[in-house]
């Protein structure tokens, strides 16, 4: 399974994670019922939570503003950044509250 937009409760998973992350700077981030801890990045000290939602394993990432990419060059700006995968393929982003899908044109 994938997100690919038909599942509201996910998005608004994916906010939470953000919110709570890059905007309230927990430590701990509070998934429904569950709680999973942040970690760092080793490299570059990036905000990364691991958690589950109905069943699938979900990783947030912050937006590393030393690439290239247009997410990069918000988070440069000023915005906060999030990218979401799920087994390794990047299926969404968050700049600051605003969610977007990646679908296959996007990859």
């Amino acid at each position: 399974m994938s997100a690919t937009g038909n599942d509201s409760s996910l998005d608004e998973a994916f906010v939470a994670v953000w919110r709570q992350t890059l905007v309230e700077s927990k430590k701990i981030v509070t998934v429904g019922d569950a709680t999973y801890s942040l970690r760092r990045t080793p490299r570059h000290h990036l905000a990364q939570v691991d958690f589950e939602w109905h069943g699938q394993q979900y990783r947030g990432l912050e937006q590393n503003p030393q690439t290239k990419s247009r997410w990069a060059q918000m988070v440069r700006g000023g915005a906060k950044v999030m990218q979401f995968l799920q087994e390794g393929q990047y299926i969404g982003v968050v700049a600051d509250g605003v969610l977007k899908h990646y679908g296959a044109e996007d990859c």
